[in-house]
């Protein structure tokens, strides 16, 4: 009788354990194939909703965004007034001296051109302001004499004239009016062939014509006349130079 008891209580755990070992693989496949659907529901979910976020983040604005209109492209020249009113009351040396070079305007902001204009002029003649202002700079640039005097009068910010080559006879501050001498011409033949003043104008960074500051009858004087002597007059009848 205990042997059957022995026998009877082997076959049921041997029983029990053949069902378990048929159970398992039912149960891991199940367990697998769940596994399965939850990892591939928890990384397409996450996946297709972040890609566009990730995109949107880094995807920088473009120009016509309405964060605003794209920046304005480097070395573009700052608008503003660009006018120059006639103010001047004198050439800046000699009476009506010859231009050697004329003003040239550069294409681009840092393009080549003539940023000025070259007036035949010998060493050591004064340079005088052609109008009344203050003395923004006087000294050296790059090696040569410099002398800048802002206009009164001019608008804000107020038109520039620039000499070069100018041993300065005045120092920054200094209130100037037209004609009062700013130095000498300097020697320098790295600019013009022979000796000459380079004048320039600007306002704010913009570079200008500086004759259009001096008026049509500096510019172009007008032509003597004869004009009619008149009645009793000493030197005789007949016309005669004025």
């Amino acid at each position: 009788m205990r042997a059957k008891r022995q026998v009877r209580t082997w076959l049921q755990l041997l029983s029990g354990i053949t069902m378990g070992a048929l159970t398992l693989p039912t149960a891991s496949t199940t367990s697998d194939a769940h596994g399965m659907r939850t990892a591939a529901s928890s990384t397409s979910a996450p996946a297709s909703a972040s890609v566009p976020v990730a995109g949107a983040s880094l995807r920088p604005p473009s120009p016509s965004s309405p964060n605003g209109p794209a920046p304005p492209a480097p070395g573009e020249p700052p608008g503003g007034d660009t006018s120059v009113p006639a103010v001047a009351r004198l050439w800046p040396v000699g009476n009506r001296p010859a231009v050697l070079r004329a003003w040239q305007p550069p294409p681009t902001p840092y393009g080549r051109g003539h940023r000025g204009v070259d007036l035949a002029a010998e060493p050591g003649s004064p340079v005088r302001t052609v109008a009344p202002g203050r003395v923004s700079f006087a000294g050296r640039v790059a090696g040569r004499g410099t002398v800048a005097v802002e206009l009164t009068g001019t608008g804000s910010p107020p038109l520039r004239t620039t000499f070069t080559p100018v041993r300065a006879t005045v120092k920054k501050g200094d209130e100037v009016t037209a004609g009062e001498v700013l130095g000498t011409l300097e020697t320098d033949g790295s600019h013009c062939p022979a000796s000459c003043l380079h004048w320039g104008l600007l306002r704010d960074r913009t570079y200008l014509d500086p004759l259009s500051l001096l008026p049509v009858w500096l510019l172009h004087p007008a032509p003597s006349r004869l004009l009619p002597v008149p009645p009793g007059d000493d030197d005789g009848p007949g016309p005669r130079m004025r």
